[in-house]
């Protein structure tokens, strides 16, 4: 068995958590999330996308050509079971 600390350390982030940290922003234009989530424009581009599609967030437009993405109700509740298996797997910071 590997120890918890050690899949922590180098282990890059699944598709599933990449996920997580762009719901977990609530609501946030392209640039924010890019930054926070930590990763390329081309990845954002991907994953807005794919977000969009299943419903889980909202292109919101606040002026032209300012849009940002707001999180909707099914991705609050995919959050919430995301974050709970993760922490079943020990996979989340201990705060």
């Amino acid at each position: 068995m590997i120890p918890k600390d050690s899949m922590r350390m180098e282990r890059r982030r699944s598709s599933v958590e990449v996920i997580a940290d762009i719901l977990r922003l609530g609501q946030a234009g392209k640039t924010e999330i890019m930054y926070s989530a930590n990763m390329s424009y081309f990845q954002l581009q991907k994953y807005l996308n794919y977000l969009l599609k299943l419903s889980l967030i909202d292109k919101v437009e606040v002026g032209n050509p300012s849009v940002t993405y707001r999180v909707t109700e099914k991705g609050l509740s995919l959050l919430k079971s995301i974050e709970g298996v993760l922490e079943i797997l020990q996979l989340t910071e201990v705060e």
